[in-house]
């Protein structure tokens, strides 16, 4: 026989199911309120005021909104890099810890004997943020005004020229050995620890020649304190555009630029990897941050997943040929 409900219990049988909706509903408010709370981590495997730092800086707040969790901007710095790469691969797969990782990312498997993870196997590509444009220099007291008359007086004077770089097996010494290389020349390299002193050297004309960032060496060109040769990418940068590349000078092979990419560890769910990039793309397109990421002479880039993987395996094997070329080791 059926259960008949009286009126009194159909009355309590409904509020119950309403307390109960009412509770989930709450509940859910709540973990949602709760995960919008959680910050991302963006670590940074530099020092605070490099140039990655920069960059993370000047999208974390844009890039925050557009993933609906704050972004915290986390500076893990020494030893190339090193560190802070790690704590990188060792994180949850859940995409709330990403890396800005740098051109160094692939030049270290090669200038350290033993690396405590596979720059490639543990880690998941989601974007190339940009290119950092490279500007061969020389100081004034160097007679060559172009590259073919740069080349023609290092080789009528092998090894008597110096040129510097912030430091053994960086973007800036790597950058020099390629140009060497490609126009069959021979200078004498001195490396220095950080751009800062390598810098004041150029300046003084302790080393004659060498390469900086376009916003390093924009002043001192307008100046008249350095004087510019070419520019180090395919193609002429917006800020030199009467600058020629080292490809049009005479050095048709020639393309190096330094790169800013946001990774997180290996094995991160693809639809979180293809969100995560989509939003990124978003902040990138904010004329607010174009402009930011420009005045710091960054090309933007804003690459998918399946275009940066490839792009990392052809820097991985690009600077692994110019180590061995330069020779260069850390330990």
């Amino acid at each position: 026989m059926p259960i008949q409900f009286t009126g009194r219990a159909r009355i309590v049988r409904a509020m119950l199911a309403a307390t109960t909706l009412a509770f989930a509903a709450v509940s859910a408010s709540a973990t949602a309120q709760s995960l919008g709370d959680k910050p991302v981590r963006l670590i940074v495997p530099t020092q605070p005021g490099s140039q990655a730092d920069a960059v993370a800086r000047a999208i974390s707040d844009t890039m925050g909104k557009k993933l609906g969790h704050p972004v915290v901007v986390e500076n893990i710095a020494g030893a190339g890099g090193v560190p802070g790469t790690q704590q990188i691969v060792r994180a949850p797969k859940d995409g709330f810890t990403l890396g800005l990782i740098s051109s160094n990312h692939v030049i270290n498997p090669f200038i350290y004997k033993s690396l405590p993870y596979d720059a490639l196997k543990d880690i998941t590509p989601i974007t190339v943020v940009g290119t950092l444009p490279l500007v061969l220099v020389v100081n004034p007291s160097v007679e060559a005004k172009t590259t073919g008359e740069l080349i023609a007086l290092l080789k009528s004077k092998p090894g008597a020229l110096n040129y510097g770089s912030s430091g053994n097996g960086t973007v800036l010494h790597l950058a020099g050995q390629l140009f060497l290389t490609e126009a069959g020349a021979n200078a004498k390299h001195i490396p220095y620890k950080g751009a800062g002193n390598y810098t004041t050297d150029l300046l003084s004309g302790q080393v004659q020649l060498g390469f900086l960032t376009v916003p390093a060496v924009l002043p001192l060109i307008k100046a008249g304190k350095l004087r510019a040769i070419a520019v180090s990418t395919p193609e002429r940068v917006p800020t030199l555009p009467d600058l020629p590349t080292l490809a049009e000078s005479g050095l048709p092979r020639y393309s190096f630029d330094a790169w800013l990419a946001i990774v997180g560890p290996a094995g991160m769910d693809k639809r979180n990897v293809d969100d995560v990039q989509g939003k990124i793309k978003a902040t990138l397109d904010e004329r607010a941050v174009r402009d930011s990421l420009a005045n710091q002479g960054v090309v933007i880039v804003g690459s998918g997943p399946s275009e940066a993987a490839p792009f990392l395996k052809r820097e991985l094997d690009k600077h692994g040929r110019i180590v061995r070329q330069a020779g260069a080791t850390l330990n």
